[in-house]
């Protein structure tokens, strides 16, 4: 469990759980709130996902102080976060380029 210890290690699981809960509204929450007129499921994922991306940017920016990650780098990790399955494809990359420790 050392991987939560560190700044990108955290991240990474914020990261991934954000991705998650953005899915989780595209794909079911938000069907069932607007085709089956079931809209609880969305409030709950709703709000979870908004703490999630707070607590995406507040790891971002740590994992940017700690690792000197550069501007660009910044601006495409919140760009993932805007984009449905964008988070998922930015950890690949952190991994393809060796940047995942």
């Amino acid at each position: 469990m050392e991987f939560i210890t560190t700044a990108l290690g955290r991240f990474r699981i914020i990261a991934l759980l954000e991705g998650l809960s953005y899915l989780g509204l595209f794909f079911v929450t938000m069907p069932l709130k607007y085709m089956a007129s079931i809209p609880g499921p969305n409030k709950v994922v709703g709000m979870a996902h908004g703490v999630l991306s707070v607590l995406f940017v507040i790891a971002l920016v740590n994992v940017w102080v700690d690792k000197g990650w550069s501007v660009p780098r910044m601006a495409c990790a919140m760009l993932a976060s805007l984009v449905p399955f964008g988070t998922f494809v930015f950890e690949w990359d952190l991994r393809r380029n060796g940047m995942d420790r």
